[in-house]
């Protein structure tokens, strides 16, 4: 078979593709012996149909090769969007001008290619992501949080402060509904903890016992309620002085001394690993912002969605969920799910095109040998043999993926590399910190190779036995 590519316009190509006959012919035999175990004819078992009976039943020669066209044209298109190195985005229009009742095959295959852009900027990209050094505030908020539990109690005539316990009665009445009200009496609220509903918090400050509270807010499942509150008491917490013999005694510490360095420690590696958990999607979605969403192909934006909506409701059924009960549940309309699946779509899809951009401009197309290594593991993860996979990567046209996923890869790691890390506050962020591993029985390690199986599709029929799970 020979496959040449013309460039069209618009991002499109037209393969025009020749199959021989001796290909043709195989492709027959095939078709033929595929429908001789599905027709049935008098005096004949399924499967043991002789080859001329069968194409006397169809009606000719003409009919099975119609036929062998038919089931063998989609292995065909594969074979010459691998040999041609393309990478479609959409169904092709496909239109055979020779060949179907006899010889050679020739057929041209019009179809949307992924588009080539140029991205600028991305030596100068400053990723916010969160900062991985710790305060001496934060290190006191947490001690704080060790000292309120031998906190105590005591009434204040006072305005109103966060973490004050206020004593009150609560009534609730839904609005346009003849639910009866709702009555606490004596009803224990910790301000700030956001229990009651929204806007609590921030107009109780300042308020005083005896005072009164009205506010409208949401009971869920979009019912709204007003609710009254009566402040008829406040407390304040009272902490113990912080000494080395409270903390011997109610901490597994000896000292003050002793504590604050190990909550400082915890807390830096905490901080450290969520910084550096964040690095990738950060630097991915700001490389994404790069590319216009003017240039994303509205193929390639449906085609994420459809998957994405895909995958969710595959995640549902393992939950004995269905779409509708997951939309009642998150109080949304369909349309609504479809914007926001759409959204990470478009995301998503500028992020994959930055990348390959990337590749490009920054000369990262992997060699042979890394395709070569990134197939080997890949093939090992999923549990096949390296040449079953090679093999279905050609027959199913996806040679130009593979080797595009492992492009990216290398794009990604130049990126990390090369981009500046600041911290919510426009502070630059010490790269030897984000390099530190802070794992502690090294399981941190991730595997790339990952990233490229979760981007290729084995067929299970072409390796004869199903990669494990």
């Amino acid at each position: 078979m020979r496959a040449t590519p013309t460039v069209l316009e618009n991002n499109r190509i037209k393969l025009t593709v020749e199959v021989d006959e001796s290909e043709m012919a195989a492709a027959l035999d095939e078709t033929a012996a595929a429908l001789a175990k599905q027709v049935s004819i008098k005096g004949f078992r399924k499967g043991k149909v002789p080859k001329n009976v069968l194409i006397a039943h169809l009606g000719g020669l003409e009919a099975l090769r119609s036929e062998a066209i038919r089931e063998s044209m989609p292995d065909f298109y594969a074979r010459a969007v691998a040999d041609t190195l393309s990478d479609p985005i959409g169904q092709p229009d496909i239109n055979i001008t020779s060949g179907e009742s006899e010889g050679p095959l020739t057929f041209e295959a019009e179809v949307e290619v992924r588009p080539e852009i140029e991205i600028d900027g991305q030596h100068d990209l400053r990723v916010t992501i969160p900062s991985p050094n710790v305060s001496d505030g934060e290190v006191d908020a947490q001690v704080d949080r060790f000292r309120e539990t031998d906190a105590t109690l005591r009434d204040v005539d006072r305005p109103i402060q966060t973490s004050d316990l206020v004593t009150m009665d609560l009534h609730v009445q839904e609005i346009a509904t003849g639910v009866d009200p709702l009555e606490m009496s004596d009803y224990m609220y910790t301000v700030g903890s956001g229990t009651i509903t929204g806007g609590v918090d921030e107009l109780i400050l300042g308020l005083k016992a005896g005072e009164e509270l009205k506010v409208n807010g949401s009971l869920g499942n979009g019912v709204v309620a007003t609710y009254t509150m009566q402040l008829k008491q406040v407390k304040e917490r009272v902490l113990p002085d912080l000494t080395d013999e409270w903390v011997e005694e109610n901490t597994e510490w000896t000292s003050v001394d002793e504590m604050r360095d190990a909550i400082l420690t915890q807390m830096r590696r905490r901080k450290v690993v969520e910084a550096q958990l964040s690095q990738r999607d950060a630097t991915l979605v700001a490389l994404g912002d790069l590319v216009s969403p003017e240039l994303v192909p509205e193929v390639l934006v449906d085609s994420e969605t459809n998957e994405r909506l895909h995958d969710l409701g595959h995640r549902l059924g393992e939950q004995k969920m269905n779409l509708e009960m997951f939309l009642q549940v998150t109080n949304q309309a369909p349309e609504q799910l479809l914007a926001t699946l759409r959204e990470d779509a478009v995301r998503a899809v500028r992020i994959d095109l930055a990348l390959r951009a990337l590749v490009k401009s920054e000369h990262l197309e992997p060699t042979a040998e890394e395709i070569d290594e990134e197939l080997e593991a890949t093939a090992k993860a999923m549990n096949v043999e390296a040449e079953i996979l090679r093999t279905n990567l050609r027959n199913t046209g996806r040679v130009v993926s593979f080797q595009s996923e492992v492009a990216k890869m290398k794009a990604s790691r130049w990126l990390t590399e090369n981009v500046t890390f600041v911290d919510p506050d426009g502070v630059e962020i010490d790269r030897a910190l984000l390099r530190t591993d802070q794992s502690q029985d090294g399981d941190a390690e991730s595997d790339e190779s990952e990233f490229v199986e979760n981007e290729v599709e084995i067929e299970a029929a072409d390796s004869g036995e199903p990669p494990d799970a």
